[in-house]
């Protein structure tokens, strides 16, 4: 024990998890107290606002607090059903909460939050049909929770595009999956229409389709706040390095794991360059992206174990401490 490194110590460490949680949650009270003025900004999208005005001020931290509680306990389970990282390990739920925490803007519940918890079950039943012979209620489980997660954030649609051309590299795409895909990624609009045409307001079930044929101006970085440019900056690198060591080490894999990290890999970039495209939707998109990089974070820091890595865990960490720092500042 005494020859271990800091970073093994901490990524396979029984009480790593605990410690996080509670490191973070003094962190979301001292935010609370820094910046107690933050509130989430109005949205066009009627049936987010209508959620919205369900829950009271003092709720809006609570609400983002214990959904991102619930997005941490997917990913151990996750990656317990997939065996994405070749050990039961917690490690990628702890850096989700620290990436989280050091974004203080993200401490409000946002539609794009509970986009995640219907982006991770999505990933689930995705990654269950993986060379199934009867993939199709897997996929339609899965596309259904892409139109559910519609309902709050409509560019969440797109990802059913992603979805498609994974599940054919997963060899679960076929004529019957594919009509059952978009069975379930139409039938809550379904139930939307019901809704609509019952109470005459026929606009909440055109909306969404009028959200996704909306485009705020290609590639406006100046968009992007300082806090949002900082951690765009920090999961960047974090997702290079992570994704060249899933590349290069992949063949210590199993066939069905480097396909899950690929998977990752691409639904990372795709993520990125989704932002990059549209930097209006970044606050929306960075639960999504913070999910999927995690993982990969993780998968690098628990199986690399080198006096390298050693001195890239202590930097990384020194690093969300320096970002936590200035996201703060730049929000004052």
């Amino acid at each position: 024990m005494r020859t271990r490194r800091l970073q093994n110590q901490v990524t396979a460490g029984r009480f790593t998890l605990p410690v996080v949680i509670m490191i973070c949650t003094l962190c979301w009270v001292l935010t609370s107290l820094i910046l107690p003025d933050l509130s989430m900004p109005e949205s066009s999208y009627p049936l987010w606002e209508s959620a919205r005005l369900l829950l009271p001020t003092w709720a809006e931290r609570l609400s983002s607090y214990l959904t991102y509680g619930m997005i941490g306990y997917f990913l151990i389970e996750l990656n317990n059903q997939f065996t994405i990282i070749r050990m039961r390990a917690s490690v990628q739920t702890s850096i989700l909460f620290l990436l989280v925490t050091v974004c203080p803007e993200m401490h409000i519940l946002y539609a794009g939050d509970l986009a995640a918890i219907a982006f991770l079950i999505s990933i689930y039943f995705l990654f269950k049909s993986y060379q199934q012979s009867r993939p199709a209620s897997y996929l339609f489980y899965s596309f259904l929770f892409i139109g559910g997660g519609s309902f709050f954030f409509p560019q969440f649609a797109f990802f059913g595009i992603l979805w498609l051309l994974e599940a054919y590299r997963f060899q679960s795409l076929n004529l019957r999956s594919f009509c059952a895909a978009l069975l379930g990624l139409m039938f809550p609009y379904w139930f939307l229409l019901g809704h609509a045409f019952f109470y005459d307001q026929m606009e909440l079930f055109y909306h969404p389709f009028i959200e996704l044929t909306t485009f705020s101006p290609l590639m406006d970085l100046q968009a992007l706040r300082p806090w949002e440019m900082a951690t765009l900056g920090y999961l960047l690198v974090m997702f290079i390095i992570s994704a060249g060591h899933c590349i290069v080490t992949g063949f210590e894999d199993k066939i069905r794991t480097r396909s899950y990290l690929q998977f990752l890999i691409e639904l990372t970039f795709f993520i990125f360059l989704f932002i990059f495209l549209q930097p209006a939707l970044c606050i929306n998109l960075l639960p999504l992206l913070i999910i999927s990089t995690s993982i990969l974070i993780g998968h690098l820091l628990v199986l690399t174990n080198s006096k390298t890595s050693n001195v890239f865990f202590i930097c990384s960490i020194v690093a969300l401490i320096l970002l936590y720092g200035f996201n703060i500042w730049t929000l004052l």
